[in-house]
């Protein structure tokens, strides 16, 4: 099943007699995402575009978040065919299962990152700088520790009707702790992303480093991108752990219908960074144009 970190119910996969809508939309929607970014994100490494008025650190978490992408999409082939069935084995389920959570995670405390830069760099330059170092050396090994529950849960399942790459939870504790967890890391980079933009607005008009709209246009698109897409996810994890908790045989039944569907939407930050890369870099260019053109006439004259 397709998963952005570790699902919640023991199966993960829904039952046969519902898995046409819940196993086609999945695998149409992850291929697309796949398609689109895969050789965006791949051009973007390769290229190395330059980002005018970034500063380096945060041109180094733009690359780490495109890598972070890259990696991701890089796992769903091996999703889109466990949508219909696994015979890979235990250990490659595993391993896909941690690579797609320690890319994901990462992602997402890239763009928690970038948004404290923006702050950082504001408020506390010479900090922010100070910190630049072991910066990317912590948001990995920090993706790679909330990643072990895939190491651990991750098991290949067989069925009557097919095998699958699914959670193998002995306990319902274990997995209420494991989205429980994945909640807190989701909600935690919501907090920290809205009060660095809500402190860096009060002191916008006196920065100097963000006169440059197309730049700010780019960095405040990732972020609120990332924002409402793992909103979905975030709220049905949040169902889902009440209908553990509760018992509730609706809301278990409504996670095994809707969690690949849900899950799938995150993927669309992974494909849509490179698209927001090219728009901004295009802007940055005209503009530039535009003002040579108007040194070139004012020369003239």
């Amino acid at each position: 099943m397709t998963s952005n970190f570790t699902n919640i119910s023991t199966s993960g996969h829904p039952p046969p007699s519902s898995s046409g809508v819940s196993r086609v939309a999945p695998a149409v929607f992850l291929s697309l995402c796949f398609l689109v970014g895969f050789p965006g994100n791949l051009a973007v490494i390769i290229c190395k575009p330059n980002w005018q008025n970034l500063s380096s650190l945060n041109q180094s978490l733009m690359m780490n978040l495109a890598l972070s992408d890259l990696l991701c999409l890089c796992t769903t082939p091996f999703w889109i065919y466990d949508e219909f069935t696994w015979t890979l084995g235990r250990v490659m389920c595993k391993i896909v299962s941690f690579l797609t959570c320690c890319s994901l995670y990462s992602s997402l405390l890239t763009v928690t990152a970038l948004s404290v830069q923006r702050y950082m760099q504001v408020i506390h330059q010479q900090r922010c700088l100070m910190f630049k170092n072991g910066l990317l050396a912590l948001l990995w090994l920090t993706s790679i520790l909330l990643s072990v529950p895939a190491l651990i849960f991750r098991q290949e399942m067989k069925y009557q009707q097919y095998s699958s790459c699914d959670q193998n939870y002995t306990y319902a504790e274990q997995e209420v702790v494991v989205l429980v967890t994945e909640c807190f890391i989701v909600l935690s980079s919501y907090i920290i992303i809205s009060c660095a933009y809500i402190f860096l607005n009060r002191k916008l008009n006196q920065a100097v480093l963000f006169n440059n709209a197309s730049t700010s246009r780019l960095l405040t698109s990732i972020i609120v991108k990332c924002f409402v897409l793992w909103t979905p996810y975030f709220v049905f994890n949040v169902v889902s752990v009440v209908g553990i908790l509760t018992k509730n045989v609706r809301i278990v039944h409504f996670y095994d219908f809707g969690f690949g569907l849900f899950s799938s939407i995150t993927f669309i930050n992974s494909c849509l960074n490179p698209l927001l890369y090219g728009f901004a870099l295009g802007i940055c260019h005209r503009n530039t144009n535009s003002n040579n053109a108007e040194l070139n006439t004012a020369a003239d004259t």
